[in-house]
């Protein structure tokens, strides 16, 4: 079983953004694909995801539509709109320099630093 990791500030949305960029998905259906993805390292809370949604909603990343879920409840829908797969393009990029960044300095050997 992996241990689970600390969602870092500020990679809650990039996160959300990748989630629903792989097909629409509800509100709880997001949390469950982070959770899967990450093959159970990552575990959002419920109380951080909604507000996320909403905002990424009125930032016009993500639109909804109310429709049934697989226990055929009522759910709202996400999807990304043409803004949002930009704004993830953009978020994924930056991602990845910071990681390379970051492993550079882990990487580094005392002679590196004379």
């Amino acid at each position: 079983m992996t241990p689970q990791a600390d969602v870092l500030p500020g990679t809650l949305d990039l996160l959300i953004l990748k989630a629903v960029s792989l097909g629409p998905i509800h509100g709880y259906g997001v949390l469950l694909r982070i959770q899967q993805l990450s093959r159970g390292a990552l575990e959002l809370q419920q109380g951080a995801l909604y507000p996320a949604l909403y905002r990424l909603q009125h930032q016009g990343l993500i639109e909804s539509e109310w429709g049934k879920s697989e226990n055929n409840r009522r759910a709202k829908f996400y999807s990304l709109t043409r803004v949002g797969r930009e704004q993830l393009g953009t978020e994924e990029s930056g991602w990845k320099r910071l990681v390379e960044a970051i492993d550079l300095v882990l990487a580094a050997t005392p002679e590196e630093v004379a």
